[in-house]
């Protein structure tokens, strides 16, 4: 792999800021798909799986 290609992707995770936010993007996309067709997600929380019925999925007010 050249030193052009993987400079920039060392750069990204390092700074993190632009993967930190294509993450949460693709969170909110997944949990608006979710609610929408009336299936719940599953949250780790407190050491174990815990499902969130659809009614339940909290979207951004971006949404």
């Amino acid at each position: 792999m050249s030193e052009e290609i993987r400079d920039p992707i060392d750069r990204a995770f390092a700074e993190g800021t632009p993967i930190d936010r294509a993450l949460a993007t693709a969170v909110r996309e997944a949990l608006r798909h979710h609610k929408h067709a009336g299936n719940p997600v599953v949250e780790w929380r407190d050491g174990a799986m815990h499902w969130i019925p659809p009614e339940e999925i909290e979207l951004s007010e971006e949404e």
